[in-house]
């Protein structure tokens, strides 16, 4: 079915009414409002786990709601598929929109609705014709013939528009689109922006940049856990009072952080880099801290941490150990060095689901278990229930395999696989995502408890009540650089949030 585009008013195009979405053990989206205008640029805003990744995927019929109406010119509609949300005039811009290399520019808008002629086979005239003409549309001067894998990121990201736009688009979903962008290219971006206004087009922006927000949107609206926080127009609204709505909420009992004495350095990070995703990056670690990493989409820190345990490897900077200069070529490097990291793909990176969990726990840790090339499994199970016991893992037993646990024991499976190396340093990439209440708490009251044993902790996380609660110190990255240290006073949500998003407050140097 396809819709017909309306005259601009002041009415939406398309409408969330109370749309609720929910996964198991989770409400995604809990009733929230959003309203699309014709010719304006509506800010989506809220921090990672608000919900705007669910929103558009429901638009864009890849999700189905299980509560509210999609409204669209004022009548309830439904998107079964991505082709009725297409049909409908709702497209999506994907920060990582999938292309292909070796086919050609009209190719590649075209794949999988390119026009036909009399006799049923693909119009290559037709379809040419037709994307130079959306390509001129956009103020792109980009050969509809030439090959993909010839052009540089912006002009594919240019192509990537083209392709949401060969849907005859009415609503336009723009998801992070600057994210791997230079500066003059998202200028262009603004640009294209402005051109897609005047044709009408009923933009919805996510960004988490706050100077983007407020060059281009027309209206806001926040989410918070789900939730509908707030809305109206971008000249109507403050920085700070933005911030506000994302993050007003307190650090409750969630987070039982006990004291424990810091001691001395344990780790030091120096000048460590990467061509393309952090830079300069300095720290210390003490024994006994929990340092904590924030930041928003897109601001290095799982790419920092990654490297530092061996994955990647930087282009310059030094890690010391107890102040001695360790060479981490690989993971085997970092967990002879003493430093493990927990991923936050618990799933595809941290355990071996069709394994059992005693054999996930001693996996690093064989060397302990075996004897003359030999595993021994009482050994193995021993070396795992000492483990698992110590994190509260609820299971019928060891040899229950790690994909039948909930998310928060598959997590305490992982956390004790790298605690049974018996490191100095243990990272942990967002370790309460996806993981229930209960759960959240074990692994928090753990986290802390392993820290008064003498443990050095680092914690990467985008919830920001767990990283208040949690952390010794705050790292605040942004963009791939470390924006800024925090502790004591100075930690509150609006100044990370801040921080995170570059703005400055009252009285800091320009």
């Amino acid at each position: 079915m396809t819709y017909q585009a309306s005259e601009q008013s002041d009415d939406p195009v398309l409408s969330l009414d109370s749309i609720t979405k929910i996964f198991p053990g989770v409400k995604a989206l809990d009733g929230v409002v959003l309203h699309l205008y014709a010719g304006e640029v509506t800010a989506l805003i809220g921090e990672n786990g608000a919900g705007k990744s669910t929103v558009v995927k429901t638009l864009t019929g890849i999700y189905q709601p299980d509560g509210g109406r999609i409204m669209l010119d004022g009548q309830p509609v439904q998107f079964p598929t991505p082709q009725d949300a297409a049909d409908a005039g709702v497209t999506a811009i994907h920060q990582e929109t999938v292309l292909f290399d070796e086919l050609t520019v009209a190719e590649n808008v075209y794949i999988g609705h390119a026009p036909k002629n009399r006799f049923g086979l693909i119009d290559t005239k037709a379809m040419h014709a037709k994307t130079t003409e959306i390509l001129n549309s956009i103020g792109a001067p980009i050969d509809a013939g030439v090959k993909l894998k010839d052009l540089g990121i912006a002009s594919r990201h240019l192509v990537a528009i083209a392709r949401a736009l060969s849907v005859e688009a009415r609503v336009v979903i723009m998801d992070e689109p600057t994210a791997a962008l230079s500066q003059t290219e998202i200028e262009e971006l603004y640009e294209l922006v402005d051109t897609l206004k005047a044709q009408g087009k009923a933009i919805l922006f996510i960004s988490h940049k706050f100077d983007e927000i407020f060059r281009i949107a027309d209206r806001y609206t926040v989410f918070r856990d789900g939730q509908f926080v707030g809305a109206g127009k971008m000249s109507d609204v403050k920085e700070a009072e933005l911030v506000q709505m994302m993050v007003g909420r307190a650090v409750d009992q969630l987070f039982p952080k006990r004291h424990a004495e810091i001691g001395d350095e344990v780790l030091k990070v120096v000048g460590y880099s990467h061509p393309t995703e952090f830079e300069d990056i300095n720290f210390t670690l003490r024994r006994g801290e929990i340092l904590g990493f924030y930041g928003l989409v897109g601001a290095g820190r799982s790419e920092f941490m990654q490297s530092l345990i061996g994955i990647t490897r930087p282009s310059k900077g030094a890690v010391r150990i107890d102040d001695k200069v360790r060479v981490i070529r690989s993971p085997a490097d970092a967990i002879k060095a003493g430093i493990v990291y927990v991923p936050e793909d618990r799933g595809k990176q941290g355990a071996i689901l069709d394994m059992p969990i005693f054999q996930n726990v001693t996996l690093p840790s064989l060397h302990k278990t075996s004897r003359d090339g030999f595993i021994r499994l009482a050994e193995e199970f021993a070396l795992a229930r000492e483990y698992t016991e110590r994190l509260d893992l609820r299971a019928a037993s060891l040899d229950t395999n790690v994909g039948a646990l909930s998310g928060g024991n598959q997590q305490k499976v992982v956390i004790a696989k790298w605690l049974a190396t018996q490191p100095r340093v243990i990272i942990l990439d967002e370790p309460t995502k996806g993981i229930d209440i209960g759960s959240k708490a074990a692994v928090h009251d753990f986290m802390s408890e392993l820290a008064a044993q003498g443990l050095s902790v680092i914690m990467v996380s985008s919830e920001i009540p767990e990283i208040l609660g949690m952390s010794d110190r705050v790292i605040v990255m942004r963009e791939g650089r470390m924006a800024v240290e925090l502790q004591g006073d100075d930690l509150s949500p609006e100044t990370l949030v801040r921080h995170a998003v570059g703005i400055q407050a009252q009285g800091d140097a320009a």
